[in-house]
């Protein structure tokens, strides 16, 4: 069933959430989710090599052979990565400083390969832009969300202004790498939580068992 642009699009953002949902790039979300600003540049960051890439792997698809089809897109998300990390360092240097080695590691960020090599290389150019549009919302909201918890609670402060009571009364754990994971936890829980109640009603019925045409009692429900 082909999907519409609009499951496509939030698909990224909610049900296949590459972090919160997928645990993918568990790596740069625990590193620099301190601050929220650190959060939504390398989710920006992402998100635009990540539309680079899909794009050009979408339009190459029928191009590229398939056993060199690895290093290809290795190459080309190298190249889109290079092209952030100059436009960042040469307009956001303090955010290039403070983004780090996490900046170039997106050229190995494990998302940016599952959308190529599962979506952009087997659809059209349009699909893959949405496609690659949602995911890189999905993965910005979930750096932005952990961000924020760790920012306010840890450092008394969002995106640089300070809170009230709590520019006095944080908690420096969280700005650390037990507070990244005990975030992280929690938002998982969250978002398993949630899942769970949404599918409870389809799971525990007759026509979504597997088993109900050999029990007899399709019919029945």
């Amino acid at each position: 069933m082909k999907l519409s642009k609009k499951d496509i699009f939030t698909r990224g953002i909610i049900k296949e959430n590459p972090v919160l949902v997928l645990l993918l790039g568990l790596c740069p979300a625990l590193a620099v989710s301190t601050q929220a600003e650190n959060a939504i540049g390398l989710g920006l960051a992402t998100t635009f090599v990540l539309l680079g890439s899909n794009v050009v792997i979408s339009i190459l698809r029928g191009i590229i052979p398939g056993r060199t089809r690895i290093p290809c897109y290795i190459v080309l998300i190298a190249s889109f990565t290079v092209l952030a990390k100059m436009a960042i360092e040469a307009y956001a240097h303090p955010l290039y400083q403070a983004l780090g080695i996490f900046l170039p590691l997106i050229a190995v960020n494990c998302i940016i390969f599952a959308r190529a090599e599962m979506f952009a290389s087997k659809n059209k150019v349009i699909d893959s832009v949405v496609d690659a549009l949602g995911t890189g919302a999905g993965f910005t909201l979930a750096l932005l969300a952990i961000a924020s918890v760790r920012e306010i609670l840890g450092s008394g402060s969002w995106f640089g202004m300070s809170i009230p009571w709590l520019e006095h009364n944080h908690a420096m754990i969280f700005t650390l790498a037990p507070g990244g994971f005990i975030v992280l936890a929690c938002l998982l829980a969250v978002v398993n939580k949630v899942s769970k109640e949404r599918k409870v009603a389809r799971e525990f019925n007759c026509a979504t068992c597997p088993a109900a045409e050999a029990c007899g009692r399709a019919g029945e429900c």
